[in-house]
């Protein structure tokens, strides 16, 4: 069933101060499609990384003020902000990405990104849109152009915001330091839409609760001293001591959190010495852990620390192992009630096979902070792979390329018609007017 063929009724929640609408139709949609389509292309192309977004930002700014918005840019860096106030009613925000990876473009696409620049390091890395992020932003343009062509369908203020350094996990604190719920509207709701590769292209999925981990990024480095390598007795070996503790790590989550809860230790970087004969007088390791639940996040961040220090006493090390947490981010959690509402209300408007309850992922994100800062929160999955390819993936084992990965790219279309119809539909069912 498409909703803009029959009549959808919604019933909605008592908790939930909306009031039911019909949803803008898609035909609607279609016609905000060409111009979308063109944007994606462009920032697609044209990829910034995070906290140096400002060709990005710029680009949406311009589009949401063309469209009637009052547009506030630089909040929280590079961030955009964008307001339409529609009488009387709750207010609703709606948030995209702005920044792009430090990876090399692989899609063979006629506009794939040939970006290259240097990082804060100094480094020249080539920059790729290879997280959805271009497709979040076109969408965002296109569901603010159909509110703003049908205002006599909603009321309230649509709150619209374009965040910079979600990849690094910055952006949002920035943008919550800088004022975003104190200079403009505290919202009521806050959504988002992420594409996924878990799902076919054109289709949603929902998950109530807990929906991506928190993210922790640990840096630990070991002391030793150092010796020619023909002489290890002499020594206290950090590289020993270091490849201990990675063996010790990863017994944390089998055998000290309980099982049926959800945690990954990772150890992603070991960085030691400078030639086979050497015996280095440090090591030093970076890690990634990921948690749902604030204790199991408490309890192995913990055990991190306690081994890494006991391997080090083990070792007789000249000093204790410095363990650093330098980036972090809360789980993600979706306001049940509400989750499960927009569900059944995209449900009745897209038709039962296209939007269905999906598993939470181990990915992380800064969305979460806005939950964190006391706003429910809902962010939908968008399936962004071609039905077939997925289909033969699931079949052999062998992935197909997903988000963080150089050939990663969402089939376009229906991604983006998707995205932009998730979008109006739940602004329009929590902002509509009878």
């Amino acid at each position: 069933m498409t909703f803009h063929r029959l009549p959808v009724f919604f019933l909605l929640l008592t908790s939930l101060s909306a009031v039911a609408a019909g949803p803008a139709t898609t035909p609607d949609v279609d016609k905000v499609m060409p111009d979308a389509e063109a944007l994606y292309r462009d920032l697609h192309a044209n990829p910034e990384l995070s906290l140096h977004e400002t060709q990005t930002a710029a680009k949406v700014a311009d589009r949401l003020r063309a469209l009637g918005y009052e547009v506030t840019a630089g909040v929280g860096g590079t961030g955009v902000v964008a307001l339409m106030k529609n009488g009387a009613g709750p207010v609703i925000m709606l948030r995209t990405e702005l920044d792009a990876l430090p990876i090399e473009e692989q899609t063979g696409l006629a506009y794939a990104s040939k970006v290259k620049t240097h990082n804060d390091a100094g480094v020249e890395v080539p920059v790729m849109h290879a997280c959805g992020h271009d497709l979040h932003m076109a969408a965002l343009t296109g569901t603010a152009a159909v509110m703003a062509q049908n205002r006599q369908r909603w009321h309230g203020t649509l709150m619209l915001i374009g965040q910079p350094a979600e990849e690094v996990i910055q952006g949002a604190a920035a943008m919550l330091k800088d004022g975003l719920f104190t200079r403009f509207p505290k919202p009521d709701y806050a959504l988002a839409v992420h594409d996924t590769d878990v799902l076919p292209a054109g289709e949603v999925g929902f998950t109530p609760g807990f929906t991506q981990t928190a993210a922790d990024s640990v840096d630990v480095v070991f002391f030793g001293r150092g010796a020619h390598g023909s002489k290890p007795h002499i020594a206290i070996d950090p590289i020993v001591m270091a490849s201990r503790a990675v063996l010790a790590w990863q017994t944390i989550v089998s055998r000290e959190v309980m099982p049926g809860e959800h945690a990954v230790v990772t150890v992603g970087f070991f960085q030691a010495g400078t030639k086979n004969n050497i015996i280095p007088d440090q090591a030093h390791l970076q890690l990634t852990v990921r948690t749902f639940k604030p204790e199991i996040r408490k309890q192995v961040l913990a055990a991190i620390e306690r081994i890494a220090k006991a391997e080090a006493l083990a070792a007789g090390a000249p000093r204790e192992p410095t363990v650093r947490v330098y980036e972090s981010t809360p789980a993600s959690y979706n306001d049940p009630e509400l989750t499960n509402h927009l569900g059944s209300v995209l449900s009745a408007a897209m038709g039962k096979d296209k939007v269905k309850p999906v598993p939470a992922e181990f990915s992380s994100e800064d969305f979460a902070r806005y939950h964190e800062a006391g706003v429910k929160t809902v962010m939908l999955r968008i399936g962004a792979i071609d039905p077939e390819k997925l289909a033969e993936a699931q079949k052999t084992g062998v992935p197909v390329p997903g988000p963080h990965t150089s050939r990663f790219a969402p089939v376009l279309e229906p991604s983006l018609h998707a995205a932009i119809e998730a979008e109006v539909v739940s602004l329009m069912d929590l902002m509509g007017t009878k």
